[in-house]
């Protein structure tokens, strides 16, 4: 091991404390820094000229960051592929090379592959990424989206599949749209939200106001027609689906990230597709209900629909269209709700080979994941389906209408992403014969699921990923944690992991409150009034790793992005003297003031608001950046922040940044990192790498973990 980085005397970058403050519902709230909340401000750009000269000096002192690039590296240089969409005579699937900076989309005519998309062709910066593409039902035509500088706010574009000549769009404001397309190729239904100068529109909404339209391929956008959105709460996000016959129409409206989802239905045989009657299937925001299959055969025939409603790990229910009423009472449930384990996936088999329709099941019990096959007329279990180990599934694809064939991805700690084929006539799954197959590399890295009590004695569950599987000595150990939105912190390939862990330290990876480990009631458990219970979970999680041998005291540290940014500035200003080292990325701080950028509107639900006095106070009790107390030691701590991130606005990690380096007593630094051109999302293949790397090469740096090349040299 090496040693801990000596404290430094360091001159900060001046920020002034301006006496900005506010009262709120009674309360005062302070906001000294508010003013770097404007990123075009001439202060503001010099104030972050200085912190991009601090973290460069700061950087050039660490250890081993040459050999953090190069294994981060090499551990990501790994061929993948995605799941298949299968229309008409064409196999259409994303992969990525080892070396390739973007995934290029692929398609299959026969033995004839070939690329059809490729970003870097597009944009040789590197800075355009591939946000969405949906194939034709027939493979004739290709609707993809592209976004630029990591805004993620998209364009579509059509393209002619044989030739790759473009017949349609740009299409803007859509910002990963599902796109729905009928039959035939010559229209589709899409989601776009209002343009910024229309009437109805407040300043500061450019993302909302989203409607669902129907385009025929050709026209003009402006030309458009909405079917659905006029008149609702400008936060709602819809998605919209249309039965591969071409009879159905469904669409999904949520109020922002919220918990329920409402479901409408509409008969396109009835009506003409620009004026549909979209009927309830369920209303109401207390509950999420999707659609997740089609008719087989006529009218008489059901849908299968995945719904939480009076069911908070999920179940499935089927009901008929063709009825005249839709809403729950005439559900009929199909497979009942498990009480270990939370529905996450459903795709539903019907072909002319099978005697039944088949429903391929994925669910996640305590993190990690498993898939079962039943008969969806009586719901009973067919087969448990093989996985390749402990890990997580997703990107679950069927065939076109009337096939028995389904694929899905597998990855866990050690093993990145493989397509797996599912065959509903024997219930069997085999390794897809166009994935990249390359063996993964476990030497090294053994996984280990543990349980411990939170503060109030609620059981909590965690991988611990390290070299022995053991804790038989105590090691530089990161936590993570997200605990948020009901994400599941499922095992996941994860390239800084197994970096982190192949030089000799531990990772943990903890499923808390908030996330959707244990179904809703586990999400509404961390979220809201409740959200404090994410971040004992997490105090909890670090006690433990210290007590129990797997983690070496003094060298803990802790690392989140987006929500879990929130969560490690949480546990940063509420328990400072039980980190080592903190890296806060692309995190919302300000809890007073998120609503009014990136999308913070839409995770009221998930956060509450300020604007409520009881939601206020919950707010301020954890609000990071009003936590921040003068004189305090706390950790040395890098924040990450990008310039196209509308995600999560850059401000957060300003603000904190300028509070902790006027407050922190501290040896250790408070460093910003900033970077252009990219944002919340998707990203070029070695912008990532620089990321991931340099964010180990801070924290072994204040943990004490030599570096990997240097620990092969110098043995343990």
């Amino acid at each position: 091991m090496t040693s801990v980085v000596p404290p430094t005397q360091r001159r900060y970058p001046h920020a002034a404390r301006q006496d900005v403050s506010e009262d709120l519902h009674g309360e005062r709230v302070a906001d000294p820094y508010r003013w770097l909340e404007d990123a075009e401000a001439e202060a503001t750009a010099r104030w972050s000229d200085a912190q991009d000269a601090l973290y460069e000096a700061e950087r050039a002192s660490w250890p081993g960051l040459a050999q953090w690039h190069d294994e981060v590296t090499r551990l990501t240089a790994v061929s993948r592929a995605m799941s298949p969409k299968v229309c008409g005579d064409r196999v259409f699937w994303r992969r990525r090379a080892a070396r390739q900076e973007h995934p290029v989309l692929a398609v299959a005519e026969g033995a004839t592959e070939r690329v059809l998309l490729d970003p870097s062709v597009l944009d040789p910066t590197g800075h355009t990424v591939l946000d969405a593409w949906q194939p034709s039902l027939e493979g004739e035509l290709l609707a993809y989206q592209v976004s630029s500088n990591g805004t993620e706010d998209s364009q579509l574009l059509v393209i002619e599949v044989a030739t790759g000549k473009v017949v349609d769009g740009p299409v803007r404001r859509v910002r990963r749209s599902p796109v729905a397309w009928l039959p035939g190729g010559g229209a589709f239904y899409y989601v776009r939200h209002l343009d910024p100068l229309d009437p109805t529109a407040r300043p500061n909404e450019a993302r909302y106001h989203r409607r669902v339209y129907l385009h025929r391929v050709g026209t003009a956008p402006e030309a458009d027609v909405p079917v659905f959105g006029e008149g609702r709460e400008r936060t709602q996000f819809y998605s919209v689906s249309v039965t591969s016959d071409g009879r159905w129409l469904g669409v999904t409206a949520t109020l922002g990230t919220g918990r329920g989802t409402d479901l409408y239905l509409a008969d396109l045989t009835l009506d003409p597709p620009d004026r549909p009657r979209l009927r309830p299937v369920q209303e109401g925001r207390d509950a999420a209900t999707r659609l997740h299959a089609v008719p087989d055969t006529g009218p008489d025939d059901p849908v299968w629909l995945r719904t939480d409603r009076d069911a908070p790990r999920g179940r499935v229910v089927a009901c008929r269209p063709a009825d005249a009423h839709l809403g729950p009472d005439a559900w009929r449930e199909v497979i009942a709700e498990r009480p270990d384990a939370v529905l996450t996936h459903l795709l539903v088999l019907s072909g002319p080979e099978l005697d039944r329709p088949v429903g391929l099941v994925a669910w996640t019990r305590h993190m990690a994941a498993e898939v079962t096959a039943h008969d969806l007329v009586d719901g009973r279990l067919l087969a448990t389906v093989p996985l390749p180990g402990v890990g997580a599934v997703g990107d679950f694809s069927a065939g076109p209408h009337g096939s028995h064939q389904a694929w899905f991805a597998y990855t866990d700690f050690g093993t990145p992403p493989l397509v797996l084929r599912f065959d509903a006539r024997t219930l069997r799954v085999t390794r897809w014969e166009r994935d990249p197959g390359e063996a993964p590399d476990r030497h090294g890295a053994v996984t280990r699921q543990i349980a411990f009590p939170s503060s109030d004695g609620t059981t909590v569950r965690m991988f611990v990923i390290s070299p022995t599987g053991r804790p038989d000595t105590p090691r530089p150990t990161l936590l993570a944690g997200y605990g948020g939105f009901a994400q599941t912190m499922s095992p996941r390939y994860r390239a800084q992991i197994l970096a982190w862990v192949r030089a000799g330290g531990a990772f943990a990876w903890a499923g808390l409150r908030g996330g959707g480990e244990e179904g809703e009631e586990w999400h509404r458990a961390g979220s809201g009034a409740h959200k404090q219970n994410s971040f004992d979970d997490f105090a909890a999680a670090a006690r433990h790793l210290v007590t129990s041998g797997w983690a070496a005291e003094g060298r803990l540290g802790i690392i989140g992005g987006s929500n879990g940014g929130l969560l490690v500035g949480a546990a940063l200003t509420q328990w400072p003297g039980s980190f080592a080292a903190v890296v806060c990325m692309s995190p919302l701080l300000d809890m007073v003031r998120y609503e009014g950028s990136g999308l913070g509107p839409s995770w009221v639900p998930e956060y509450g608001s300020a604007s409520v006095p009881d939601q206020l106070r919950t707010l301020l009790s954890y609000s990071p950046y009003h936590r921040v107390t003068p004189g305090t030691a706390y950790p040395a701590v890098l924040l990450t922040a990008s310039d196209g991130d509308t995600r999560t606005d850059p401000l957060h990690a300003r603000k904190m940044c300028a509070a902790l380096q006027h407050a922190t007593s501290g040896p250790g630094p408070v460093l910003l990192r900033r970077e252009h051109g990219v944002g919340h999302g998707d990203r070029a293949a070695s912008s990532a790498v620089a990321l991931r790397a340099e964010c180990l090469a801070f924290l072994a740096a204040h943990l004490g973990l030599a570096a990997p090349a240097e620990r092969g040299r110098e043995g343990a």
